[in-house]
This record gives C-alpha cells, sequence and structure tokens, in this order.
C-alpha cells in the first residue's frame, strides 16, 4: 500500500480543485510507474505554516518579507 505525503507551505491560496489534481496526479504517477493498485494508494496533503517551513536558516515567512 503506498503511501503518499505531500507538504506545501500553507497560504490559503490552494484550492479544492489543486489539492484533488495533486492526489489523482501523485496517484496515477504510481500506477504508470510501479503498477500499484490505486485503490490502495494513500496521498496525504499537509499545509505547513510557513513559520515552521525553514530553508537555509530562515523561515519562509521571513524570507518572503526579505523578497
Amino acid at each position: 500500500m503506498p503511501y503518499v505525503n505531500i507538504k506545501i507551505t500553507k497560504e490559503g491560496n490552494v484550492t479544492a480543485e489543486q489539492k484533488a489534481a495533486l492526489i489523482k496526479g501523485a496517484t496515477q504517477l504510481l500506477v504508470d510507474v510501479l503498477h500499484k493498485n490505486p485503490a490502495t494508494t494513500v496521498v496525504i496533503i499537509e499545509e505547513v505554516e510557513t513559520d515552521n517551513w525553514g530553508i537555509g536558516g530562515t523561515s519562509v515567512t521571513e524570507r518572503r518579507k526579505q523578497q
């Protein structure tokens, strides 16, 4: 049973339709590449606050303020 965890920053701009497309696409990728059963493939999307996501020692929130 494949388990896919997609993490994205939580900014309120990802629609339900986009999330559905991610779930469908990730599932299909596992079907196409690894011949996995889509009925047993689990896809989780986690939205992480930008204060809790760091790159190069700086939070995404701070990086965006600097840009």
